[in-house]
Formats: structure tokens, sequence, C-alpha cells
């Protein structure tokens, strides 16, 4: 048998691996949002995934190793969604199109990926998530931050993380509560909800700075 006839073995294998990791880990998602990481086990997550525990410990040996690949994915996806939110372009927006485009794809995330907050917010988590989480903590209020000092540059350091972690506190429990909504009407109407706090609490603050640009004078 020819080297090129050969080949395309391994590169099938790892595929059909690739899928059944995929599987696994939407498995584990839904059972995690269904029971929480504690309560989750291996032999719950083989029946969502419709496969044997020696399957599933073909690929992850237990329940911890499957969640730290699961949040190491989710973390990554949500560095990304922040990445587009907190842009030089979005800074030079008037403050309710910053918080429509800064808020937009965080929403849009949680909503599409509820097994984040299920996992990272749980019990018991891995020390690992727990660490990586902290860090993108972290680093989403040190943006909300640059975003203050951005509009208001000579605010004091103290009353800008105050005011950061004010809204960043806010934006969660604005989130739980967008989620908890069913899909439609309902979780838009509790977003809208939650961009009107954020806008009323932040204006005081930077609504002079981000206000809409005066239109140029008529020659």
């Amino acid at each position: 048998m020819s080297e090129g006839s050969a080949e395309p073995k391994p590169r099938r294998r790892q595929a059909r691996g690739e899928r059944r990791i995929a599987q696994l880990l939407q498995a584990a998602a839904n059972v995690f949002c269904t029971t929480g990481y504690t309560a989750a086990s291996t032999n719950a997550i083989a029946r969502e995934a419709s496969v044997s525990p020696g399957t599933l410990y073909q690929y992850f040996p237990n329940k911890e190793a499957i969640a730290v690949e699961l949040g190491g994915r989710l973390m990554h996806e949500m560095r990304e969604a922040h990445g587009q939110a907190f842009t030089p372009e979005n800074f030079e927006l008037p403050l309710p199109d910053l918080i429509d485009a800064v808020v937009d794809p965080l929403i849009e995330f949680n909503c599409q990926n509820p097994v984040f907050l299920a996992l990272m917010h749980g019990s018991e988590i891995p020390g690992r998530i727990a660490e990586e989480h902290d860090e993108l903590h972290a680093s989403l209020l040190a943006r909300v931050g640059d975003l203050l000092g951005h509009y208001v540059p000579d605010i004091p350091s103290d009353e800008r993380a105050r005011i950061a972690d004010m809204t960043f506190a806010v934006f969660k429990g604005g989130l739980a509560l967008v989620l908890a909504a069913p899909e439609g009407p309902e979780r838009e109407a509790m977003i809208v909800e939650l961009k009107r706090v954020l806008v009323r609490y932040l204006d005081p603050v930077v609504g002079d700075a981000a206000a809409a640009p005066e239109p140029p004078p008529h020659p």
C-alpha cells in the first residue's frame, strides 16, 4: 500500500475523536446546567451523550478533566466576546450606543452558553477553572476601568475602581435575570431594562463626555 493511500486514516481517526470529544463536552454542559457541577457524574454525562462510561473514559479520566476542558474552551470564547466589546471604536460612541456595543456580545455569549455561569459560579469547581475565571473577572474589571478613564481621565483611581465594581455587579445581577427569562419578547425586554439601569447609573459619571458629538455648523 502506498503512503498516499495510508495517510488519511490517522486524520479520519483524529476527526472522529474530535467529534466524540465535542459530543461529550456538550453532554457535560447539559448535565452541569441541569444538576450543577458538584452533583454531576461521569455516568450521567455518558448517558446524556448516549455512550458507555467506558467510551467516556477513553477521552477523559474523570469529571474534573471534562470540566477543565470545557471551561478552557468557554474561557477562550468569552475572551473573544469581551474583545469584541471593549474596542477603541466603541469608546467613541454615545453612552447608550456604547452600552449596546459592550453588553450585546457578552449577553449573546452567555445566552448561547448557559453552562458558563453554572460551571464558573458552582461550588467545588476545579481550582484551575477558578483561577482562570478570577483572571477573566479581573481583566473585565480592568477594561471597565479603562472605559471610565477614557471618558473621565481625572477621576481618582479609587473612585474609578469602585464605579467599575458596581457597574460589573449590576451587569452580573441583570444577566442572571436575563438568563432566567424565557427566550423571546420577555428576555428582550429584560435586556432593555438592564441597559436602562446601566445607562442611568453611568450617565452622571460619563454622560457629558460620552454625549453624541455636535453636528458641524452649516456654512
